[in-house]
């Protein structure tokens, strides 16, 4: 799990802790609401104009089945760069930016067939902390987003 080393943007969804590719992310942004799209998927807010750039907002909390997705002054966006396409995710809030060495992952446990994990590329443990390693770009990428295609061409 070595290859997993690295700087990780840490926050928080519900009561549990995710961590992303500090590279991936563009920027943090305080919530603002989107304007909704039409018959898009439940956990799609919207766009929001980001300096002159169309930017598809997806809550996480909602993809991941939180018991609530309350928007509060800790609500934020964490803009990031997918494959040179900016999109924005809607989280609790942010926690940090944690260095991981590598002996602090561990691979994520093996799961019944109907649990997708395919976008967690392992479990890290600190202290008296989990964090669950996201890949952002497959979890954005994934069809049930409704970002394929034509949206993140936007």
């Amino acid at each position: 799990m070595a290859h997993l080393r690295g700087e990780y943007l840490t926050f928080r969804l519900g009561n549990e802790e995710y961590g992303i590719d500090i590279l991936k992310v563009q920027e943090i942004r305080s919530y603002e609401a989107p304007t909704r799209i039409a018959n898009a998927a439940p956990c799609f807010k919207g766009v929001v104009n980001l300096r002159g750039v169309i930017v598809p907002i997806v809550d996480l909390r909602l993809k991941f089945g939180c018991d609530s997705a309350e928007y509060n002054s800790f609500t934020v966006v964490i803009v990031l760069n997918i494959n040179g396409r900016v999109v924005g995710a809607v989280v609790d809030s942010v926690s940090d930016v944690l260095e991981l060495p590598g002996e602090a992952v561990r691979p994520t446990p093996d799961m019944d067939a109907s649990v997708d994990t395919h976008y967690i590329t392992g479990i890290a443990s600190l202290q008296e902390r989990m964090l669950i390693l996201l890949d952002i770009e497959a979890l954005m990428g994934s069809s049930d987003m409704g970002l394929t295609g034509s949206m993140l061409d936007m």
